[in-house]
């Protein structure tokens, strides 16, 4: 299926998902875990076997979010040829579709708990990745880890954001963690995705540097500002995303996450008001992460 956002420089996080269908406005899936490796799985032959005990899974949901766009263009505006382009209502069209998908970016990469909403008056909103992110968060001082509606098991949905630690410099040390403990969980990350300030910073980290890269070491390199990052668990993209805060570091095996569409974005006539034509652009949608064991954060960071 073709992704929800083409732009991958405007849209990092949106592009690198997956593609599925919401059924309903309260959208659920199942999470599950491997047993640990056992060295000493051995039997008698000829032994009576006992079944197992399997570990259940885990039900988590997200609810979806209407997110519109109206333009209304006057009749004197569609008449007149406007320098450089045809059409102002179509190309203002064309132009909240483009801010849509950058709405989209921008919810589903914050820090945003998820909403049921009421049906009249408070608007169901789902919840962004760093609400998700607990198994593999490093928060400052002070931080909490979000909260979800079944309690310590995990089950359910996002009811409170992440809270805010006491801010520390964004280290090569403290990336080296996280993606330690992805891959320890079962994780393969390979993109971490922050402001262009902590971008900046990381491109500066030291550990990986230049003497070993000039002896030929190539399973060792930091190379085109910190764009591939060659860590110990494998190769990681630093991206830039206009949209992410200027305090987290979001961890990502993008194969665990997925834009979940109930309505894809499409153009609705609006009622005319006088002598202007009106159109809606609308999508209602939600952010499926279906192991967050696979992903994690560095949260309450600071650039160099």
């Amino acid at each position: 299926m073709k992704s929800l956002c083409g732009n991958n420089l405007e849209t990092p996080f949106v592009t690198a998902i997956g593609q599925t269908t919401a059924k309903n406005t309260y959208t659920e899936w199942q999470t599950d875990n491997l047993a640990s490796a056992n060295a000493q799985n051995k039997q008698v032959e000829g032994a009576d076997l006992a079944n197992e005990s399997r570990q259940p899974t885990v039900r988590v949901g997200n609810y979806t979010q209407i997110m519109t766009k109206v333009v209304g263009t006057s009749t004197t505006d569609r008449a007149v040829h406007n320098a450089g382009r045809g059409d102002e209502h179509a190309y203002q069209l064309a132009r909240a579709g483009q801010e849509l998908k950058r709405d989209i970016e921008a919810r589903f990469t914050g820090n945003f708990a998820a909403i049921p909403g009421d049906g009249a008056v408070v608007a169901r909103e789902t919840a962004g990745a760093l609400a998700w992110l607990r198994s593999n968060a490093h928060r400052g001082d002070g931080g909490a880890n979000p909260v979800m509606s079944g309690g310590d098991n995990g089950s359910g949905y996002p009811t409170t954001a992440a809270t805010a630690g006491k801010a520390r410099l964004y280290t090569e040390a403290l990336l080296k963690e996280v993606l330690g403990d992805i891959w320890v969980s079962g994780g393969q990350p390979n993109m971490v995705i922050t402001s262009l300030k902590l971008k900046q910073t990381a491109a500066a980290f030291p550990g990986l540097a230049s003497n070993r890269r000039d002896t030929g070491d190539q399973k060792a390199r930091i190379i085109a500002g910190a764009d591939i990052y060659v860590s110990d668990v494998g190769e990681v993209q630093f991206v830039p995303d206009r949209f992410c805060d200027n305090s987290s570091a979001l961890v990502i095996d993008p194969e665990y996450w997925s834009v979940a569409t109930l309505d894809p974005i499409q153009k609705r006539s609006l009622a005319t008001t006088g002598l202007a034509d009106r159109d809606a652009l609308y999508t209602e949608i939600a952010l499926r992460c279906h192991n967050e064991a696979t992903s994690g954060v560095l949260a309450d960071l600071s650039a160099a």
